[in-house]
């Protein structure tokens, strides 16, 4: 077991906090002694974990994810589970801004009786994960900026349209971890200069794609919770936030009228 001590020792000295958990991880993941140092060595060099093996943990299920791709985070687990609370068997449900689409997968496979659900989002990249992601669920899977990305039959039938869209103020992108700002892709982080940026955007076009009834779901931040909650009552909704002090997660929810 020495070369696990040897592993453990190097990504300590790169500054994993979880070496130990971290080298079983990178081990699972290599057929073969020369594969298994190439993964460490791309950790140590600062590359995301979940980048290197493959994928990550996201409400229990194993989510694929790359190089270049976005990783889903766990306070986003949140606003999947709120999802969740609202969406009824059978519900259209519509991951967008989805990435790898982890909250699309999260929320079809929670939900009894499935839901038919689409996910969106601009990045080619991004979508090539989403793809196999939503493929256990029958998910549809659009590419392009927004609502552009989606076919017009949708339009007026999404029960459940839930976001994670990227809401770090420039700014404050050079403050980000290097595993991110380094790592992940500019558009799935840079909001704008107030972070909020692809928020009002979402909130202007829901009206147009949800159901009567039908529900909007962003995640924030609790210091950016006033202006996007702004955004969704001058799209039309009637809006509510809920918070999760153990994830650190905030998420605003718009419900259009009934009628």
């Amino acid at each position: 077991m020495g070369y696990v001590t040897s592993i453990v020792e190097q990504l300590r000295a790169a500054g994993c906090v979880f070496a130990e958990e971290e080298a079983e991880l990178l081990i699972a993941a290599a057929p073969d002694g020369a594969r298994l140092a190439g993964l460490v060595a791309r950790r140590v060099a600062g590359e995301p974990l979940e980048h290197v093996v493959g994928w990550a943990e996201f409400c229990g299920l194993r989510v694929e994810v790359g190089a270049g791709a976005f990783v889903p985070r766990r306070r986003s687990e949140f606003l999947a589970g709120e999802a969740v609370a609202l969406a009824r068997p059978g519900a259209v449900v519509l991951d967008l801004c989805c990435g790898v689409g982890a909250l699309g997968a999260a929320v079809a496979s929670q939900v009894p009786g499935g839901v038919e659900l689409h996910a969106a989002d601009i990045d080619p990249a991004a979508l090539a994960y989403a793809r196999r992601n939503v493929a256990p669920y029958g998910g549809a899977v659009w590419e392009g900026d927004l609502y552009a990305a989606l076919p017009a039959e949708l339009c007026g039938r999404v029960d459940v349209l839930v976001v994670n869209a990227p809401y770090v103020p420039t700014g404050e992108i050079g403050l980000m971890p290097p595993e991110a700002r380094v790592h992940e892709p500019l558009v799935s982080l840079d909001g704008g200069e107030d972070g909020l940026d692809v928020h009002r955007r979402v909130a202007a076009g829901a009206g147009r794609w949800l159901a009567p009834g039908g529900h909007l779901l962003i995640e924030t931040s609790a210091r950016q919770a006033p202006l996007t909650a702004s955004a969704l009552m001058a799209g039309g909704l009637a809006v509510r936030a809920a918070a999760s002090e153990e994830l650190h997660a905030t998420v605003v929810i718009g419900r259009a009228p009934a009628a």
